[in-house]
Parts: structure tokens; sequence; C-alpha cells
């Protein structure tokens, strides 16, 4: 990974380089001691990664050179400041930035916030691969408006099985089912819209169903069919659930687990898994107690946000 720093304390900037090259994160590629140094294109000819960089500068801060670099930058920001507002915080975050780290600097935060951010890189670079080898195979610049919907459908496909493989259940049975959820999912924003949400789970199982079964089937066919792919989706889910927490009691600060376990369930659900982890206990979390539909609908939103 490249990094840049530009913060007009000397010490800062020797400090997160000291840091970036000791715990062998990256290498440093340039540094400034004011905003107005700074070129979005330049920082992109470099091939920069990630830049840090201070809120407070003499001659242009923080937020104003942000606001220049982009979107001639495309690499991640994170914002090192003494200053605590809610407000400026606020709208760091609403430029882009990915963390904002408050002075003085703790190496343990440091290192924990760089660390995620490079995987969520590696994690975008992946994905962007597979949709590079897709694009060449079936080349898109061929295609039509209607064969390049269908192409972005396959990509929330794929988006969809790289965030599964994160969560743990790419190989669990229910995964095809999720997948296929995305597929409907995809096709429904396509003609309907989903501002409101997702639609009823009922509405999806159902749709599943036939899609699978044909217009032939009968209501007792769908019925089975739409009960069993509620139970392997149930089940997937559940040990997602597992995996996060697993994760969690193994290292708390894991990319991971704080990315996915709070947005995938209720974090009291989490904690009470890995309670029963940590002892071992055998009344496992009931199934009842998994929100199946705030799952489905950050998988979709989630890889969507990948794509």
């Amino acid at each position: 990974m490249l990094f840049y720093i530009a913060d007009d304390d000397e010490a800062i900037r020797s400090m997160l380089a000291q840091i970036i090259e000791e715990e062998d994160l990256g290498e440093v590629a340039g540094e400034a001691d004011d905003g107005s140094l700074l070129d979005g294109q330049v920082l992109t000819l470099k091939n920069i990664d990630i830049l840090l960089i201070d809120l407070l500068m003499p001659t242009q801060d923080g937020m104003e050179t942000i606001r220049q670099i982009k979107p001639a930058f495309k690499g991640k920001i994170i914002m090192i400041s003494q200053v605590e507002s809610k407000e400026l915080i606020g709208e760091s975050y609403s430029l882009g930035i990915e963390y904002y780290i408050v002075k003085p600097i703790n190496r343990i935060e440091v290192l924990a916030i760089i660390r995620k951010v490079i995987e969520q890189i590696k994690l975008e670079k992946s994905i962007q691969d597979i949709y590079k080898s897709l694009n060449t195979i079936l080349k898109l610049d061929n295609f039509e408006n209607a064969q390049q919907k269908s192409i972005n459908g396959k990509h929330i496909r794929i988006s969809g099985h790289a965030l599964l493989s994160e969560l743990g259940i790419a190989g669990e049975n229910g995964s095809k089912d999720l997948l296929d959820m995305l597929d409907y999912l995809y096709e429904y924003e396509q003609e309907q819209t989903l501002k409101n949400g997702i639609p009823p789970l009922k509405e999806i199982f159902l749709n599943l169903a036939q899609r699978r079964l044909g217009k032939s089937a009968t209501d007792l066919e769908l019925k089975k069919e739409i009960k069993a792919s509620e139970q392997r989706v149930r089940r997937a889910i559940s040990q997602s659930l597992n995996h996060l927490a697993s994760l969690g009691l193994t290292d708390f600060s894991n990319w991971k687990f704080e990315n996915y376990a709070s947005k995938f369930f209720d974090f009291t659900n989490v904690r009470k898994k890995m309670t029963e982890l940590q002892h071992s206990s055998t009344s496992s979390t009931s199934l009842a107690g998994i929100n199946t539909k705030k799952f489905i609908q950050v998988l979709y939103f989630e890889a969507q946000r990948l794509h």
C-alpha cells in the first residue's frame, strides 16, 4: 500500500510514517505540510492508496483540500484532527472519508483503522478484478443497454458471493437462496424502487419458488419449496452469526467483526451468541431471534455499494 501524509506538524508526520513502516503496512510515498500542496491527479498518478490528512492546516484545511482533490483522487482518506466537533466530523464523513482519528494519536487506534482500510481496499480490488475478467469475456463494449443491465445483475451476484465469503457462509446450502434473492431484488429495483426497503419476505420466497419450479407447480409444491428455502436461509444466517461472534471472541477489533456484526445483526444477539460460545453453552441462540429481512436487506445494499 502507498500512503501520503498531509499535516503541518512534522512530529505527527514522522510518527505516522514510523507506524506505517515499522508495522509493514506499506510505504509512505510523499508528505506535505499544507493542503494547498496536494493535487488529486498527482496523487492518482503516484498510485496513492491511502491519504492521511489533518483537518486544521495554515493555508488550506483538510475539508477544502478533500473537496478539491475529489473526484480525481480515488483512494481512501483518513482524517486526523484534535477537533472533536460532531458537526465537523459529520461533514468530514459526508465528503467521503473512511475514518476520523482524534489527536493525540494513539498507536493502537491508528494501526486498527489503517488495517481496516487496507482490508477494504483488498476486498474492493478483488471484486474489481472479477468484474474486469467478466467484462473481457463478455465484451461489454458491444452490448446494448438491456444486456448491460443483465451483466450488472451478475455483478450484484458476484459482490454478494464475496460478502457471503466474508460472513463465513459461502459454502452453506442457503447461500444459493440468498444469491437468488439478490437477483430478484436487483430486478425488482429496476422496475420499481427500494426507497421504502425490500418487499415482504413472503413475496421474495414465493418468487424464488416460482422461478425454480416453473409455472406448472401446484400450491402444495410451492409451499414445500418456500418452507425448505426459508429453513436453508435461516440456518445460513445463524451460521453467519456464529462465525462473526467467534471472530469477536478471538479479537474484538477484528475488522470483519466490527464492519459486519452490527450491520447484519442486532448487537444484543451477537453478544448473546458470544456469551454462549465463551461458555460452550448448548442452548444456542434461537433462530426466532434472527431478523432475516434485515440480513437480506443489508446484504443487498452492501453488494450494491461494493459494485
